[in-house]
C-alpha cells in the first residue's frame, strides 16, 4: 500500500498532471503515423490462419517446390440458362488467352474453357500468384479477370468463383472495416456515456483517453508485427478496436465513479483523485490483469488465427489500462469539478446512489435470498438448454456473409449445378517420388475422387491433384479427404500428406476443437487462482467461477436459438464457442472483481450480510453502466457483413448484459446473502460472529 500511495501521489500532483498530459501528447504524435500502417502489416495469407502443424499446412510448405504457396485458383464461370451459343464458346476461348496476360496469373497454367454437359455453363480455371499480400491482392486480381470476362458478354452472366473469388469477397467485406467499426463503436460509446453521466462534457474525457489508447496500441502492435514477428490479421484488428474502446471505457467508468465519490469527501480534487486511485486502482489492475492473462492463454492454440489473437488483444487491454490510470486522471484533474456539470459533486454533499435502484433491489433480494438464487439459476439453466442446438461445425462460403450472396457464392452454385462439385478446388496429395505410382493408384481408387492428374516429380517428391465429386465445403467432401488420407498413409515409405482447400477447412475445424478443449479448462483454472489470491478465500472463487460458467452457457444457449430460428445464420464458425468463452469469462471476471472486492471491503467493517448489500448499492449502477458500454461496443460487430463477427458481437453483447444485470447483481448477491460469512472461508472473515438478520438501512452507502 505504501508503494501504491507513493505512485498515486506522484501521478496526482499539481504539476504532475501536466507532465502526464505532455507525455501522452508526445506518444500520440509518434504513434499517430505508425498506427495507420497496421493494415499494411496484416498477414491474411493462408499460413496466418492455419494450424501450424496440420497436414494441410505442411502440404502448403512443400507446395513451394512445385509452385509458389501464394498461388490461389480462380474459376471464371460463364452461364446462359437458355443455352450457350457458338459466340459464347468463342468468347470464353478468347478470354482464356487474355487471362494469361493478367498480372500474377501463373504462365502456362490457365485451364479451359470447359463446357458443361448440359451446354448452359462454361468454366475456366485460372491460377493466380498473389504474392505475400494474401487476400489483400485477391480483389484486384478478381476484378481484372472479371473485366475481361464481362467485356462484350452479350447477355452471358459472369462470376469469379473458387478460392480466388472467395478471398476477394472476404477482402471486400473487410474493406473499410476499421473506419466503419470505429465510427459505430464511437457512436455507441458516446451515446451510452451521455446517458450514464447525464453531462454534455464529461463523456469527452473517457472517449479521448480511449482514442489515445487505441492509437498507441495500434502503433505498438504495428512495430511488433513489422519487426518482431507478431502476426496480425484483419479479423484480429477488427476485434481490437472493439475491445480497447469497450474495456478502456469500463475502466474509465469505474475510476470516474470513485473519483466523484471522493470529491464529495475532499475539498482538494488532487487529494480526491489520489484516494480514488488507491481505492479503485487495485481492482481495475487486477481485472485488466485477469483479462490479459486469459487472452495470453490463446497463445497455446494450434490455430494460427487464434494463437495470434491473444497477444494482440492483450497488448490493447494493457495500453488501455495504462491510459485510463494515467491520462484520464490527468484530464479530470485539469478540467476540475466543472466537467461534471450540471450535477457537480460538491464537497460535503450526499452521495445520490445511497438510496438508488440497486439499494432497493438489494433489500428485495435480502428478504428471500435462497429463493432468488435458486430461481435465477434454474432460469439460466433453462436458457443454457439451447446449447443442444448449437451448430459450430464451420461456415460454408455461402454462410460466411450476412445479408447477401457475393459473386463467388453465386458462381460456386453454378459450378455445383453444372460441373463436378469440387472443380477449381482440388485435393492435393504429396509424397515421396518412388511411391508415385502407388499414390496415384490409391488416390484414383478413393470413392468421391475423380480426375486424378499424372504425378509431377520434383526434388524427390510426387505431387498429384484430384477433383472432389462433392461440394468442397460439405461434410461429404470432408469424409472424402479422410478416406484419401487413410489410403495414401497406408503406402509404406510414401510419407504422403493430403492438402488443398477442403483439407485446410477440415484441419481448421479439428484444430478449433482441440483449442477449445485445452484452453477453456486452462482459463477456468487461471481465473480460479487469480480470484483465490485476490479474495484470499476458497468458497468465493468457486462460487464466482460457477456463476461465470452458467452465464456463458446461458448466453450461448440463447444465441444458438436465435441464430437457428431468428437470424437464420445456419451455422457458426468452429472457433465461435472458444472466442465467446474467452471474452465473456475474462470480461465477466472484471465485474466479479469490482463487486467482490467491494463486498470484502464492506464485510470487514459491517459483516458479510450488510457488506453484500452495501456493495450492491454502491457498485450496481456503475457495473451496469460499464456492462451497457461494453455490450454496445461488441454489438457494433453485428453491423458488419461477416457472419463470424456478427455472431460473436451478438453473443458477447447479450452475455455481458446478462452477466451485469442478472448474474453479477442478482445471482451473486443472493448467494452472498445466503452463504453469509462462509463465502469467505477459510479467511478471517469466515470466523466473524454471525451478524443480526437485518436489511441495509444506512443512508450513506458509498458508491464505487
Amino acid at each position: 500500500m505504501g508503494m501504491l500511495q507513493a505512485i498515486t501521489g506522484v501521478l496526482t500532483g499539481r504539476r504532475a498532471k501536466w507532465a502526464v498530459l505532455v507525455f501522452w501528447l508526445i506518444v500520440v504524435a509518434v504513434a499517430g503515423p505508425l498506427s495507420g500502417k497496421l493494415t499494411g502489416a496484416e498477414k491474411n495469407d493462408s499460413s496466418a490462419w492455419l494450424p501450424a502443424r496440420a497436414e494441410s499446412t505442411q502440404v502448403l510448405d512443400l507446395q513451394s517446390r512445385f509452385q509458389s504457396p501464394n498461388v490461389i485458383t480462380g474459376v471464371v464461370v460463364y452461364a446462359r440458362p437458355s443455352g450457350l451459343t457458338s459466340a459464347d464458346r468463342a468468347k470464353a476461348a478468347a478470354d482464356a488467352h487474355r487471362f494469361a496476360g493478367v498480372t500474377g496469373v501463373v504462365p502456362g497454367q490457365v485451364a479451359g474453357p470447359f463446357v458443361a454437359a448440359d451446354g448452359k455453363a462454361i468454366e475456366t480455371v485460372v491460377p493466380v500468384n498473389l504474392g505475400p499480400k494474401g487476400w489483400n491482392g485477391a480483389s484486384a486480381a478478381a476484378t481484372s479477370l472479371r473485366n475481361i470476362a464481362q467485356a462484350n458478354a452479350g447477355g452471358l452472366s459472369v462470376h469469379i468463383a473458387g478460392p480466388l473469388g472467395s478471398a476477394a469477397d472476404s477482402a471486400n467485406s473487410f474493406k473499410g472495416i476499421d473506419g466503419t467499426l470505429l465510427m459505430a463503436t464511437l457512436l455507441v460509446v458516446i451515446v451510452l456515456l451521455l446517458v450514464t453521466y447525464r453531462s454534455p462534457t464529461l463523456w469527452l474525457l473517457p472517449v479521448i483517453s480511449a482514442g489515445v489508447a487505441l492509437t498507441s496500441a495500434l502503433a505498438l502492435i504495428y512495430l511488433l508485427a513489422a519487426h518482431a514477428g507478431l502476426t496480425v490479421n484483419a479479423q484480429t484488428a477488427g476485434i481490437l478496436y472493439v475491445l480497447v474502446f469497450g474495456a478502456g471505457t469500463d475502466y474509465a467508468l469505474l475510476l470516474t465513479a470513485r473519483y466523484r465519490e471522493e470529491l464529495r469527501r475532499h475539498s482538494d480534487r488532487h487529494e480526491a483523485m489520489a484516494v480514488a486511485l488507491r481505492r479503485a486502482g487495485p481492482a481495475i489492475i487486477a481485472s485488466a490483469g485477469t483479462v490479459i492473462l486469459s487472452l495470453l492463454t490463446l497463445s497455446v492454440a494450434e490455430l494460427n488465427s487464434t494463437k495470434s489473437l491473444g497477444p494482440v488483444l492483450a497488448i490493447g487491454v494493457g495500453v488501455a489500462l495504462v491510459a485510463m490510470l494515467t491520462l484520464l486522471p490527468a484530464l479530470l484533474l485539469i478540467c476540475g469539478r466543472w466537467v461534471f456539470w450540471p450535477v457537480k459533486p460538491a464537497f460535503g454533499s450526499a452521495e445520490p446512489t445511497s438510496r438508488g435502484v440497486w439499494a432497493g433491489v438489494g433489500r428485495r433480494i435480502a428478504a428471500r435470498p435462497r429463493v432468488v438464487w435458486v430461481t435465477t439459476a434454474l432460469i439460466l439453466g433453462t436458457m443454457a438448454l439451447g446449447l443442444t442446438g448449437l451448430r459450430a461445425s464451420g461456415l460454408t462460403a455461402a454462410e460466411s456473409f450476412v445479408g447477401h450472396h457475393p459473386d463467388s457464392v453465386t458462381g460456386q452454385t453454378i459450378i455445383d449445378q453444372n460441373f463436378p462439385a469440387g472443380a477449381g478446388q482440388p485435393v492435393i496429395v504429396v509424397g515421396n517420388e518412388p511411391q508415385a505410382g502407388q499414390l496415384q493408384a490409391a488416390f484414383k481408387a478413393t470413392p468421391g475422387i475423380t480426375g486424378v492428374t499424372t504425378p509431377v516429380i520434383r526434388a524427390g517428391h510426387a505431387w498429384l491433384q484430384g477433383t472432389l465429386t462433392s461440394p468442397p465445403d460439405s461434410s461429404a467432401a470432408f469424409s472424402t479427404v479422410d478416406r484419401v488420407r487413410d489410403a495414401v498413409h497406408a503406402i509404406p515409405g510414401a510419407h504422403a500428406m493430403v492438402g488443398g482447400n477442403t483439407a485446410i477447412t477440415l484441419d481448421i475445424a479439428r484444430a478449433a476443437d482441440h483449442d477449445r478443449e485445452v484452453i477453456i479448462p486452462v482459463i477456468l483454472v487461471l481465473v480460479l487462482g487469480v480470484l483465490g489470491l485476490l479474495l484470499r478465500a476458497v468458497v468465493a472463487p468457486i462460487m464466482l467461477v460457477a456463476t461465470v460458467a452458467l452465464s456463458f452457457a446461458a448466453s450461448l444457449g440463447v444465441s444458438s436459438l436465435l441464430f437457428n430460428h431468428v437470424f437464420n445464420y445456419g451455422n457458426a464458425d468452429n472457433s465461435f464457442p472458444l472466442f465467446v468463452f474467452v471474452f465473456l469469462v475474462a470480461l465477466g471476471i472484471d465485474y466479479n472483481i469490482f463487486l467482490m472486492t467491494r463486498v470484502r471491503e464492506e464485510a470487514g467493517q459491517h459483516g458479510p450480510r450488510r457488506g453484500a448489500l452495501t456493495a450492491l448499492s454502491a457498485t450496481g449502477g456503475v457495473i451496469t453502466s460499464a456492462g451497457l458500454v461494453l455490450a454496445g461496443t461488441f454489438a457494433a460487430l453485428s453491423t458488419l457483413p461477416v457472419t463470424f463477427l456478427a455472431e460473436l458481437g451478438f453473443a458477447v453483447a447479450f452475455g455481458v448484459l446478462l452477466d451485469t444485470i442478472v448474474v453479477r447483481s442478482v445471482l451473486v448477491t443472493a448467494l452472498n446473502l445466503d452463504l453469509g460469512r462462509w463465502v469467505w472461508w477459510p479467511s478471517q472473515l469466515a470466523r466473524q460472529p454471525r451478524p443480526q438478520a437485518g436489511i441495509l438501512t444506512e443512508p450513506h452507502a458509498k458508491s464505487y
